[in-house]
């Protein structure tokens, strides 16, 4: 006789072609951040869900918001499915209700792809597109395994919730931190997607930040009549690097987390070759670590931002703040659902699945933020470099796809099986 456990993989199994197709239909629909024009993902995404029998809600975020926030259109999706005594009375009692969030916003591909990043080709076991790993891959994994777990047919308490939800890119705050402010979502506890075998149950924190240098524009033939801004601009950033020296001295102590540091990943100005250039603009990411205080982080990039501009005569500096993202660490009630991921990935991928922390951030510190235990896990390799995130050749390997939905239907049932 068959375990339920059994009966869920063999589901899975059955239906993993019609999984494989659903995800390459949504990979076929861009969702490039910016521009975030990712409303036709959720219309796609919905159609999809309503073939399957899914009824789903459609939240579109007002344009003036979105506008605001740099991006096109947003229409966030929730399907909710209550079992047991929540489902006859509606409210939401008889058990607890876990939320499964995925977010279908991506970075632009970027140069240097061998398969079409919008193709959902399949070769030698891995399914090729951008958010193939992060995350489209966890709107398959987690429909599919809500749908393996219904298929059983057994009694269950509670509820699931799938979020489907497109600002993680810029922060989450018009994703499910612009659900959660309009009550449209408050789960028990909270699994979000993916992209590695670990369970993660902590993660750094993210200061954005656009620093804008004012000179004064010349003729190259006569530089001195000007105020080169590069010139201030290169001196900040000296002082911006030797921080980020620094930073290698500090340390945490959160597994899988290491020390802060900075990256400036864009630089813009000047007019042509023979001017001098009288405005550059470049744009920081600062990671902070568990153990940072986000608030005093900011204060100590701003002062040596000023300390170093006031050393370049005639330069003035403008700085805006552009994202700050808490961290998360780890909330007591997460233990049930950490117990249960760690102990079906062993069970499915044959090796010890650590709960440990990651130097990325995720929007998942927007249900921590408010008493929401959240856990990371989902569809991805053993490592985030191995899946080619916001890289070329962006892939997941389909038997991952597959293990990593029967261990999500699994921790399903042990958590909403009446006790």
């Amino acid at each position: 006789m068959t375990t339920p456990y059994e009966q869920l993989d063999t589901w899975i199994d059955t239906h993993f072609d019609e999984q494989v197709r659903f995800l390459q239909e949504l990979v076929r629909v861009p969702t490039d951040t910016p521009p975030g024009n990712n409303a036709p993902h959720a219309d796609r995404t919905a159609e999809l869900l309503a073939d399957m029998g899914l009824q789903v809600e459609k939240h579109s975020v007002p344009a003036s918001e979105v506008q605001a926030a740099g991006m096109q259109s947003i229409t966030n999706l929730v399907v909710r499915r209550q079992y047991g005594q929540s489902a006859a009375d509606g409210a939401g009692r008889g058990g607890i209700t876990i939320g499964l969030n995925a977010h279908g916003d991506v970075v632009p591909p970027g140069e240097g792809w061998t398969h079409d990043p919008y193709g959902g080709e399949i070769a030698n076991g891995n399914l090729y597109g951008r958010a193939t790993a992060v995350s489209k891959s966890d709107f398959s994994s987690y429909t599919f395994a809500v749908r393996a777990l219904e298929s059983l047919g057994l009694p269950l308490q509670g509820g699931v919730e799938l979020l489907f939800t497109y600002d993680e890119e810029f922060g989450g705050e018009l994703g499910p931190g612009w659900l959660l402010e309009k009550g449209l979502t408050k789960p028990d506890l909270l699994l979000a997607a993916g992209f590695s075998y670990q369970v993660i149950t902590a993660h750094n924190g993210c200061l954005q930040m656009e620093v804008t240098v004012h000179g004064k524009m010349a003729h190259a033939a006569i530089p001195e009549s000007g105020v080169d801004a590069l010139q201030g601009a290169v001196h900040i950033l000296n002082a911006l690097y030797a921080q980020n020296t620094l930073y290698k001295q500090v340390t945490s102590d959160v597994d899988g987390i290491n020390h802060p540091y900075l990256n400036v990943g864009r630089i813009e100005g000047g007019t042509n070759t023979n001017v001098v250039p009288g405005k550059v603009v470049f744009k920081l990411d600062r990671r902070m670590i568990p153990e940072e205080n986000p608030i005093e982080v900011e204060a100590s990039i701003r002062k040596v931002i000023a300390d170093a501009a006031s050393r370049v005569p005639g330069i003035s500096v403008d700085i805006k703040r552009l994202l700050l993202a808490n961290s998360m660490r780890p909330l007591a009630g997460n233990k049930p659902l950490v117990n249960a991921l760690q102990k079906h990935g062993e069970a499915l991928f044959g090796e010890p699945i650590p709960a440990m922390g990651t130097p990325l951030y995720t929007d998942v510190r927007l249900f921590s933020e408010r008493g929401i235990p959240g856990v990371i896990y989902g569809a991805g390799p053993r490592t985030v470099l191995e899946s080619h995130a916001k890289r070329a050749d962006e892939r997941v390997s389909l038997d991952d796809l597959r293990k990593a939905t029967k261990v999500v239907a699994r921790t399903l049932l042990d958590l909403l099986q009446p006790h």
